[in-house]
């Protein structure tokens, strides 16, 4: 399994590199190559869902974001936390601790309406 994410690193690492499945990258390689070795180095990882309902929700998933999610997954590891919702003002986030993997997000307006349910912790970010 190592071998096969290595090979994925470099092969998606390099711009305007071949990229499997026999297409060739051009500058969306690159990024999709950073975006994919952040994901590697992250303690903190996105469902497929989860980054759709950000990308329709308009949650800027930045680096200094990642990051807080990461230190929120460490802090509840710590304290044995499974299923919590990191929040601030803005935008929450419902995380599987055990797996380091954001469920899904939600914006300001809609955590105003929502119930949290099979919640053990909350963090705020």
């Amino acid at each position: 399994m190592i071998d096969r994410l290595e090979r994925t690193r470099q092969t998606v690492g390099s711009a305007g590199g071949a990229v499997p499945g026999g297409r060739t990258g051009g500058n969306g390689a690159g990024a999709f190559g950073a975006m994919l070795q952040q994901q590697l180095d992250s303690r903190v990882n996105f469902s497929k869902h989860a980054l759709a309902r950000a990308e329709e929700r308009g949650i800027e998933l930045t680096p200094d974001l990642v990051g807080r999610l990461a230190n929120s997954v460490e802090r509840a590891q710590e304290k044995g936390a499974k299923n919590i919702v990191a929040f601030d003002s803005t935008q929450a986030f419902i995380i599987n601790i055990p797996y380091g993997r954001v469920i899904t997000t939600m914006s300001q307006e809609e955590m105003k309406e929502n119930i949290f349910t099979n919640i053990d912790g909350a963090v705020l970010l």
